[in-house]
């Protein structure tokens, strides 16, 4: 983009010329900030930068044209307003810069406070306040500090151990014994590091130092740990921070001072009170650093009733505004109440529910919007189990419950080795004085996060609730020591590799691995809790919404169940039918004698007595699936995988031949079995025979299959159930393989129905991408079609998932070449497009053709607004995700048809 181009865009803005509707130009901070300005509220003044100067930033790596004037311009404004100059050494203004993407991302973007500090300002900051060299030098040692790690990439645990060490040197352990000459010193302490790893002085001009923290925000947008929360949240790559220029205030100033986070509702169970954390004469960033620990946000009251009253005040008149849970940050500078930013807080799962409940009572949302409010992976997280306690189990300990669950695990004391446990496939829990952005990577591998320090609000809790962590932070009783990479509480030491059990429901601590049960949502779903009897707020909520996404949405939700006690599992949780009955899995067990027999047979007669063995077994399966499915669609999918899946592994019977050979043995039956799975070994066994294919290469395999399904369906309609069977050919490339498949099941299931009114559907799994690029010549022969989205997708990208996931997916994703693996969300614009084909063709050449998917995207909730998008009847999904895809689909009506309901 020429530079020209740019001169005359608009990339700063003022709060009041701003809304909360502007979170794709202004950030989701900047746009909040300027709402409250429009409401009235005691906003310090300030301007905002947009996303799209952040965007242009980074495309070039130099700064827009037109940006440094229009912000010179916007500076000069604030000045004039606030009657104080940018670093004036008399009297200055200090700014903080801070990052303000369209979605929160907490902790993983920069800011810097106090920017316009300098060794002259410094003096003119003490003299503001009334001679308080303290808190001037305070500022200013924070400036250096935050400027030198956000800016200039100085290691940050340098400034900690200068500060550690000033508290040694000091005699204490409290930041607040130091005094003014203490300060003074650690300032000249954080210099030499600054200029010990930037080989240059602290900057000193006051429009250096915004500027250069300016790139640093737009630059932030880009680190590694924005970059993988990003990926964690499903956060599109290309949208860019705006950066909020905001006129300080100071928590600091000493006691009748302080800082604060509130929340309008609890953020870990939605109930109703005044919650969050406060800290006297202290800055923001102090409290959600968990650097400290806080006083809950009601003893304000005793040391501020005005401010305390006048936030009550404001908190309900933002919740009303928003209509949401509402997370405020705010500062009291000598008893003036300022705020600092809100939005629409994160909350836990349980929260979710309940909130949406609440506000639906309280007449501020309708049902549609709460349906809107929670997501199916809030509900997957209730269904968790929770912990099994006894008198055997007495905790340790006992800190906030910042984010609930039930989490066991060994204990891991850095981020690397919570990763690297998590590789091996070991559950941990990372344990942490405090986290930090930096420890992103050890949150996303851990079970778990307990950390001593920090409450509610602090950055553990914060990013825990956001990603469905169980986290307990505050547990001021563990002493974490990580260099020794152990703990000690209650006079016991927990060293690294040790069990912890923590509950982030009541905060409690456990020594070794507590036992789980399951949760009251699962037990409402399988039926244990009765609809009129629940009084669990939660239960009470999932019911609510759950009954309303029910009668919303269009899509049915279909389970895929290999057995009766899956099936009745299913139904519990709202199956209203089968999409994918896998036969094969009915051939593993005792049964392996009988695939061999078949495998093995040189004779048809031997073939023939194979099947007919199989076919006895087969039929009670089914009769057993259809009776606990009756009245409900049953889709029974033929044989899917190669034969030689049945017998032992090549390698395998090669070594058991030649050992039994050298002892001498007889080996006729495994030289048998080693000569036939020679003859089936294939290169590439998931492109070779199976499927459809085998079904037409060994003669009567189908054929005992379709009579098994309607022998069956029969047997179970005379005794009075109804069986309503649709058998799927799979891995059908062109209508020829159906059209031969269909004339032989056809004449066999006129043969064993007659006069039952049983009624048998044909038809087939798409997943080879000719048979979704042929389907409106494949419809003519099929009554329905089932996505099989595991194989399209692997087909459709050349990836066998069994070997890529492991291999390389990790790559891929660090490269944002994907955002989400495709096998674990449909990939829209390739395989997605090939099912929107297939589901137009079809329905085309046959109106009333039935559409459904049973790969692993049925359970997907992005997936399932992609199915109701594309037209397709059902989706399928495993039992315990059957709840989750309801409410999807529930959404996914109401978010595209309105008042389309099923």
């Amino acid at each position: 983009m020429a530079v020209q181009e740019t001169v005359d865009h608009k990339y700063v803005y003022d709060f009041a010329e701003g809304n909360k509707d502007l979170k794709d130009l202004l950030g989701g901070k900047g746009a909040n900030l300027a709402e409250m300005t429009n409401l009235g509220l005691p906003v310090p003044p300030g301007f905002i930068i947009t996303t799209e100067a952040c965007k242009a930033y980074l495309a070039t790596g130099e700064e827009p044209a037109g940006l440094a004037g229009q912000i010179a311009t916007h500076l000069e404004a604030l000045e004039r307003e606030m009657g104080r100059r940018l670093g004036d050494p008399d009297d200055p203004l200090l700014v903080s810069v801070r990052s303000g993407a369209k979605f929160s991302m907490p902790g993983m973007m920069e800011t810097v406070l106090n920017v316009g500090l300098n060794d002259r300002s410094v003096v003119g900051l003490s003299a503001q306040a009334g001679g308080n060299d303290r808190f001037a030098w305070d500022s200013y040692r924070r400036l250096i500090q935050m400027f030198g790690k956000t800016v200039c990439e100085v290691p940050g645990e340098e400034f900690e151990h200068a500060l550690d060490e000033a508290k040694r040197a000091k005699g204490t352990t409290n930041d607040l014994d130091l005094d003014a000459d203490d300060l003074r010193g650690l300032v000249d302490a954080y210099k030499r590091i600054f200029v010990k790893h930037t080989g240059r002085e602290f900057p000193q001009e006051p429009r250096e130092q915004l500027d250069l923290a300016i790139r640093a925000v737009f630059e932030s947008w880009n680190a590694e740990r924005a970059v993988v929360y990003r990926r964690q949240e499903r956060i599109p790559a290309d949208l860019g921070t705006a950066v909020n220029v905001v006129s300080m205030v100071f928590g600091n100033l000493g006691p009748d001072s302080g800082t604060g986070v509130a929340f309008t509702r609890d953020p870990g169970s939605g109930a109703q009170g005044i919650y969050g954390d406060y800290l006297a004469n202290a800055q923001g960033e102090d409290v959600v650093a968990g650097i400290r620990n806080t006083v809950p946000l009601q003893e304000l009251e005793q040391l501020d009733k005005k401010s305390y009253d006048e936030l009550l005040a404001f908190m309900a008149r933002l919740e009303g505004h928003y209509k949401d849970l509402c997370d405020i940050e705010f500062t009291i500078e000598r008893g003036k109440l300022w705020m600092l930013q809100t939005r629409v807080g994160k909350r836990t799962a349980a929260a979710a529910f309940v909130i949406a409940g609440q506000l639906v009572d309280e007449g501020l949302i309708d049902l549609d919007e709460a349906l809107h409010r929670v997501n199916g992976a809030q509900l997957a997280q209730l269904m968790f189990p929770r912990f099994r306690l006894d008198h055997e189990f007495q905790p340790v300990a006992k800190g906030i419950g910042a984010s609930p669950g039930a989490a066991s695990g060994k204990v891991v004391f850095t981020s690397a080795r919570a990763v690297e446990l998590a590789a091996e496939g070991e559950s941990v829990i990372l344990v942490r004085r405090e986290t930090n952005p930096d420890d992103l990577n050890g949150m996303i591998a851990s079970q778990g996060i307990l950390t001593s320090r920090g409450g509610k609000t602090s950055h553990a809790a914060v990013v825990a609730r956001g990603m469905g962590k169980t986290c307990v932070s505050g547990a001021d009783e563990i002493d974490v020591n990580v260099p020794a990479k152990r703990f000690t509480v209650a006079g016991q030491t927990v060293n690294e590799g040790d069990i912890v059990s923590i509950d982030g429901t009541t905060g409690k601590v456990y020594l070794g691995e507590v036992p789980v049960m399951p949760s009251e949502v699962v037990q409402y779903f399988e039926g244990s809790i009765e609809p009129e009897h629940i009084d669990n707020p939660l239960v009470r909520a999932v019911h609510r919404i759950m009954t309303h996404a029910d009668g919303k949405r269009r899509l049915a939700v279909r389970t895929n169940a290999d057995t009766g006690a899956d099936a009745a599992r299913a139904r519990r949780f709202g199956a209203q039918g089968i999409g994918l009955c896998r036969t094969e899995h009915m051939f593993l067990g005792d049964r392996r004698e009988l695939v061999e027999r078949l495998i093995l047979a040189r004779t048809d007669d031997e073939r023939d007595s194979a099947l007919a063995a199989l076919l006895p077994l087969q039929r009670d399966d089914f009769v057993e699936i259809f009776r606990e499915m009756d009245g409900l669609p049953v889709t029974v999918r033929l044989i899917d995988p190669p034969l030689h899946e049945f017998l032992p592994p090549l390698e395998q019977l090669a070594v058991n031949v030649a050992v039994a050979q050298e002892r001498g043995e007889d080996v006729a039956k495994e030289e048998a079995l080693l000569a036939a799975v020679r003859r089936m070994h294939e290169e590439n066994p998931m492109l070779g025979l199976r499927g459809v294919r085998l079904g037409l290469v060994i003669p009567g395999l189908f054929a005992m299959q379709v009579r098994a399904i309607a022998e069956a369906a029969v047997a179970v309609t005379r005794a009075g159930a109804v069986a309503k069977p649709e058998i799927m050919v799979p891995l059908v490339g062109a209508v020829q393989e159906l059209e031969t498949v269909r004339a032989e099941a056809e004449k066999i299931i006129a043969e064993v129905v007659g006069d039952s009114g049983v009624e048998v559907l044909i038809g087939t799994m798409i997943e080879v991408p000719r048979a979704a690029l042929t389907a409106g010549q494949i419809a003519e022969a099929a009554q329905f079609f089932s996505f099989g989205t595991n194989d399209l997708t692997q087909m459709a990208w050349g990836f066998s998932r069994d070997d890529v996931e492991g291999a390389f997916f990790w790559r891929y994703l660090e490269l944002g070449i994907f955002g989400i693996s495709p096998f674990e969300s449909i990939d829209r614009d390739g395989v997605g497009r090939l099912v929107r084909i297939a589901a137009e063709e079809g329905r085309a050449a046959r109106p009333e053709l039935k559409l459904g998917v049973c790969g692993e995207h049925g359970g997907d909730p992005d997936s399932v607004h992609f199915f109701h998008e594309v037209g397709l009847d059902y989706v399928s999904c495993s039992p315990f995700r059957v709840p989750v895809a309801r409410l999807e689909a529930g959404r996914a009506a109401v978010e595209t048809d309105g008042s389309d309901s099923r």
